[in-house]
């Protein structure tokens, strides 16, 4: 075996062995225990099943029909789990019922019809055997892009229907998930046809590819903390009009204008705690509290500063009347939202 080789064999197998123990952390050693991640789970346990075969297939010798239909065979049913896993990631309080069962029909049927497939049957019947195979293989192919394009359906109707609303930290998370998690398998699914279509492309490109793949999707995952949310996300509750409540009282009540404003206080104000009012102006105005008031203050500031009239008020008088409480965090403020002091703010504009 050339070097070449060996090196190909640590790239494909370093990907099989980092999915499953993400799979492992998911589904045993992840706190939050939630049916989105241990479907996910499920996935790259499979997924590492079926590009493994591709491995022992590219550096094996005459391997056993029953390995490569099996092998195959777990294609119809990472398919599945891939649309169960969309609908868990989308729908809150999404359960698996008796009916999503039947979808692995055609998994159980080639699955378990693999172990009747012997070598020597392929060998004395090749002509058969070479039409069986074709014809299993791109059953097998239409099957995982049908559900490929099933799971886009789901998030593209449902990202749709929050078209015109406001979307929080979490559901945009998964959206882009969601997105990124369907190219990886695009790209996956592209790799292992383009093999079947034109020789010229190594077999062994399908494993690399999803080496590559997977450890993307793993940083991601965590960079998004997509382990941490699934369909709750779109539960509907009182956040949004908490929100609009909070967005009264600041910005049409002008309650930004106070030096003494809290988080506490604006809090007992929509009767909440700290910590609640927190989350809902982290999602819905995507800053934390001291930038939401502050860019509001900032706005008033603005006017101030570019009004005629209000030349003679200097830039202490502008800080405090806006809210601020002191000269410092004001020009601190000013500079972070505007790019420029508030002196040179009031030259440009005057």
């Amino acid at each position: 075996m050339s070097y070449l080789e060996i090196l190909l064999i640590i790239i494909s197998s370093a990907g099989l062995l980092h999915g499953v123990l993400f799979a492992f952390y998911l589904c045993f050693f992840k706190k939050k225990k939630t049916i989105t991640n241990f479907l996910l789970g499920l996935i790259l346990v499979f997924m590492a099943f079926r590009v493994g075969k591709s491995v022992m297939k590219n550096f094996g010798d005459d391997l056993e029909p029953i390995f490569i239909f099996a092998g195959l065979a777990l294609l119809l049913l990472i398919g599945p789990l891939f649309c169960w896993y969309m609908l868990g990631m989308t729908r809150p309080n999404f359960k698996l019922t008796k009916k999503y069962l039947l979808e692995l029909i055609p998994f159980g049927l080639i699955f378990f019809s693999s172990f009747f497939l012997t070598k020597d049957w392929f060998d004395a019947n090749s002509r058969e055997a070479i039409f069986l195979f074709a014809s299993v293989l791109i059953f097998i192919y239409f099957h995982f892009a049908f559900y490929i394009f099933l799971s886009w359906k789901i998030v593209k109707t449902v990202k749709k229907n929050y078209k015109n609303e406001e979307l929080t930290k979490s559901q945009k998370a998964i959206f882009d998930w969601l997105q990124l998690i369907i190219i990886g398998l695009v790209i996956i699914w592209a790799s292992y046809v383009l093999n079947i279509l034109d020789d010229k492309v190594p077999y062994i490109i399908g494993p690399i590819v999803y080496s590559i793949v997977i450890y993307f999707l793993s940083y991601k995952a965590f960079k998004l903390k997509t382990t941490e949310i699934d369909g709750e996300a779109f539960k509907a509750n009182d956040s949004i009009l908490l929100f609009k409540e909070i967005s009264k009282l600041v910005v049409e009540d002008k309650l930004y204008l106070e030096s003494d404003l809290s988080l506490s206080k604006l809090g007992g104000l929509i009767g909440q705690s700290t910590q609640k009012t927190s989350s809902i102006i982290n999602q819905f105005a995507k800053r934390n509290f001291n930038d939401f008031i502050n860019y509001y203050r900032i706005q008033e500031a603005k006017k101030a500063l570019s009004d005629f009239e209000s030349q003679k008020l200097t830039i202490s008088s502008v800080a405090f009347d806006t809210g601020f409480s002191s000269l410092s965090s004001f020009n601190s403020a000013f500079k972070k939202f505007e790019g420029i002091t508030p002196s040179m703010y009031r030259k440009l504009n005057n």
